[in-house]
């Protein structure tokens, strides 16, 4: 209560006092609710099992499915949340994707694992503190199945094809894992990460591997052809 007299809380999109994020702009958020992509679950036109964005790939996978577009005021809260420490977003993050994503046919939620030097600079996880979340809220236990062989470099402003090369054999399970699971993450970019990251759970015996994120970056077509 001393914290909020002395540091007022402010929604992260607009700024405005009482709530991390208000009810207009939680309104706001882009759901991802019409026709997409069976496989990676990129928004399309109509329904198709594989679209231009993952045709053509080997994706580890067997889904991928996200709550809201990483666009307009979805990047201010990820922001807040992934390097600013507002840890209670994860509880608002969880509560968004069950009730806009189907709970997976799995018996339990994994997640993919931090580079440690952002990790130990954030001083927590936010996939982890998500997928921690969503298990209580689909009452799923939550194992923690993979980490990191290697540090990769940074993907932000790789190609598509240099995100695949880039996160390519950087992690590995911990154990044996379960035969249906579901990887979370904060974010599904390319997928090139989350295909790295099932490709390990694979090789630890899983045998389906739903992916599930808060937010999912909608590419141009432009973008996808030049990959």
């Amino acid at each position: 209560m001393l914290l909020d007299l002395l540091l007022p809380r402010r929604c992260v999109v607009c700024g405005r006092l009482g709530v991390a994020l208000c009810g207009t702009c939680h309104a706001a958020l882009p759901r991802l609710r019409g026709p997409g992509c069976a496989r990676c679950g990129a928004p399309t036109a109509w329904p198709v099992l594989r679209c231009l964005e993952c045709s053509g790939r080997r994706l580890a996978f067997a889904s991928a499915r996200a709550a809201v577009a990483y666009e307009g005021p979805v990047r201010p809260l990820v922001s807040a949340w992934k390097e600013r420490g507002q840890r209670a977003l994860a509880n608002e993050a969880a509560d968004i994707i069950a009730n806009s994503v189907e709970r997976p046919s799995v018996t339990a939620l994994t997640f993919v694992p931090p580079d440690g030097d952002r990790s130990v600079k954030r001083g927590y996880h936010p996939a982890e503190q998500l997928a921690g979340d969503l298990g209580r809220l689909w009452s799923l236990p939550l194992l923690s199945a993979l980490g990191r062989t290697r540090a990769p470099k940074r993907q932000r402003g790789l190609s598509l094809a240099e995100r695949r090369r880039n996160v390519a054999g950087s992690f590995g399970a911990t154990g044996q894992v379960p035969r249906a699971v579901a990887l979370v993450d904060d974010v599904y970019t390319t997928g090139s990460t989350a295909s790295a990251a099932a490709s390990a759970l694979r090789r630890a015996g899983a045998r389906r591997i739903e992916v599930v994120t808060f937010a999912r970056a909608v590419l141009s077509i432009e973008s996808v052809q030049r990959s």
